[in-house]
């Protein structure tokens, strides 16, 4: 079940059907698409972790920047009001011609477990970057066979990399390190590293500055990778998930998953207060 161009799609794959006729979009078949995915709380749009008006944002940020043709804006919010029914997670994709489409899946099996123990990263060499980075594109070819390769190293997610061996990022999600008493995120704007400007990562840096808490920017090189007590990366699936090993070549670098900086910052993005 999903949505396409306005109409709800629960039909299989037939001469002339809706999937036949999205199959053949060239914005799916050459990745020619930004898309956002969202997770739903309670069940609802408007619940404000679900960042709704956020992840329109986001879509509006890049189809302007593209210079692609609008979509229909009602549509997709019916679109979602309709999977959102079956599904916590859902995905807007939009087209070069304006169409949408929208997808829906479930909570990742082992996120409860993940966000207690931790997970291992592999840095990547920088010959893994994403497409436009400071956009969500469909072409994520980069970023999958990144995490392809992470896998096969034993590890369950990459870390992407400057040209100069500085992280960036991981293949889905911002980065968060706690070093010193204080919190720190990779740069993301300059050139060289551009990373994608995450919103869980945002709703986070909002929330810790009306705490008067100040989130450092700086460059991970991999002095300060290791500097850290503690890090993890976000998004606005997993929300966060600590990191309990990385993997640098032929080094293991070990950090505390269940560190309390981490559990009070998982505390802040499930709580709804302020979040308006």
């Amino acid at each position: 079940m999903h949505w396409y161009n306005g109409a709800l799609i629960t039909d299989s794959l037939t001469t002339g059907s809706s999937v036949e006729k999205l199959l053949d979009d060239p914005g799916l078949r050459f990745g020619a698409s930004v898309f956002t995915t969202l997770r739903v709380y309670a069940n609802c749009l408007e619940d404000p972790r679900s960042q709704w008006q956020a992840h329109c944002d986001r879509l509006i940020h890049s189809i302007k920047a593209f210079q692609w043709r609008s979509p229909n804006w009602p549509a997709i919010y019916k679109g979602a009001e309709q999977l959102k029914k079956y599904y916590p997670i859902l995905r807007i994709t939009l087209f070069p011609d304006g169409k949408e489409w929208i997808t829906g899946r479930s909570l990742p099996p082992q996120l409860s477990r993940q966000q207690q123990l931790g997970i291992t990263c592999w840095i990547a060499p920088p010959t893994y970057t994403r497409s436009f980075p400071t956009h969500k594109t469909g072409n994520y070819l980069a970023c999958q066979l990144a995490r392809q390769l992470a896998q096969a190293h034993g590890a369950q997610e990459a870390i992407l990399t400057s040209l100069d061996g500085h992280a960036l990022e991981t293949t889905t999600g911002n980065l968060w390190g706690w070093a010193a008493g204080q919190w720190w995120t990779p740069v993301s704007t300059h050139a060289g590293y551009e990373c994608l400007p995450g919103l869980m990562r945002e709703r986070l840096r909002r929330r810790l500055a009306q705490q008067g808490t100040t989130v450092n920017t700086q460059k991970w090189t991999p002095a300060r990778l290791r500097s850290f007590e503690a890090i993890a990366y976000s998004n606005c699936v997993v929300e966060l998930l600590p990191i309990h090993t990385v993997l640098q070549g032929t080094q293991q670098i070990s950090f505390d998953p269940r560190h309390h900086k981490l559990r009070s910052l998982l505390q802040q993005i499930q709580q709804t207060a302020n979040d308006r």
